[in-house]
């Protein structure tokens, strides 16, 4: 089993930053592709960010790449997303999630069912 915790979220003003962590327990991921979806009300979850498991893969999608970067701590079994730059639809609450049933994938995966875990999420609240 593994456990996912988020922290970082909350309330800034539109182009202010935000660093979500997401601190994995119970097994180590660090053979495994993690990545960051979000959620905004009435809307299906939406895929932000992923990395492979040694960090040498990652991908963004279109909507927040060149403002947020994604990185992972193998050593500590953390991930984090540093967000700049942020516009009022960022405005979401952001889930971590990890693929931990294949091992060295060279590409992580981008869409919700490739992911297993997950954590309870965070708030990102983004006023204009």
């Amino acid at each position: 089993q593994v456990q996912l915790v988020e922290s970082g979220g909350g309330l800034v003003q539109a182009g202010g930053s935000l660093r979500l962590s997401c601190a994995a327990s119970g097994r180590a991921v660090s053979n495994y592709a993690m990545a960051w979806f979000r959620q905004a009300p009435g809307k299906e979850p939406e895929f932000v960010a992923a990395v492979s498991w040694s960090g040498g893969s990652i991908i963004y999608a279109d909507s927040v790449k060149g403002r947020f970067t994604i990185s992972r701590d193998n050593a500590k079994n953390t991930m984090a997303l540093q967000m700049n730059d942020l516009k009022p639809e960022d405005t979401a609450v952001y889930y971590c999630a990890t693929d931990p049933w294949r091992e060295h994938l060279s590409t992580p995966g981008t869409t919700k069912s490739e992911y297993d875990y997950w954590g309870q999420g965070t708030q990102v609240t983004v006023s204009s």
